[in-house]
C-alpha cells in the first residue's frame, strides 16, 4: 500500500503539469483571438507563419511551444521514478518544484518577459530535472 501512495504524489505533479499545458494552450487561443477581434492580423497574413501577431499572441505561442520541450523530459522522469520505485518525498518535492518553475516561467515569458529573470527560473527547473534524475540513478544502482 505504501507503494501506491508514494506513486500517487508523482502522479499529481504530472496530471498538474498537464493541466498547465491546457491552461497555456487557452491564453494562446484567447491572445490569437484578441488579435484577430482586434483587427491586429488577418487570417491570410498568420495562415503561413506566426510572424504578423502582435507580440502578446507570439509571447504565449512561444510558451506553448515550450510547454513540449523539458517537460516531454520531465513526464519521462516521472514514469521512470515510479517504475524505479523512487517515489519518496524528495522526488515528489523536486517534481512540484519544476511544475512551480513552469507556472512561474509562464507568467514571466507572457507578462514582462524579462529574460534574466525568465533565465533563472527556468534554469531552477532544469535543476530540479537534473536532480530527479540524479535520484532515479542512484535508485537503480
Amino acid at each position: 500500500m505504501r507503494s501506491a501512495i508514494m506513486t500517487l504524489k508523482l502522479i499529481y505533479p504530472a496530471l498538474a503539469m498537464i493541466f498547465w499545458i491546457f491552461v497555456v494552450g487557452v491564453i494562446l487561443a484567447l491572445r490569437r483571438k484578441d488579435a484577430f477581434t482586434s483587427g491586429a492580423v488577418r487570417m491570410d497574413e498568420v495562415s503561413v507563419s506566426t510572424e504578423r501577431y502582435p507580440l502578446p499572441a507570439r509571447l504565449a505561442s512561444a510558451n506553448f511551444s515550450n510547454q513540449f520541450e523539458t517537460p516531454v523530459v520531465f513526464f519521462a522522469l516521472i514514469m521512470l521514478a515510479m517504475e524505479a520505485g523512487a517515489t519518496g518525498y524528495a522526488m515528489a518535492l523536486l517534481a512540484w518544484l519544476y511544475v512551480a518553475s513552469r507556472i512561474v516561467h509562464t507568467f514571466i515569458h507572457i507578462g514582462p518577459n524579462r529574460l534574466p529573470l525568465r533565465g533563472a527560473v527556468y534554469g531552477v527547473g532544469v535543476l530540479a530535472l537534473f536532480l530527479m534524475w540524479l535520484g532515479i540513478l542512484l535508485a537503480v544502482l
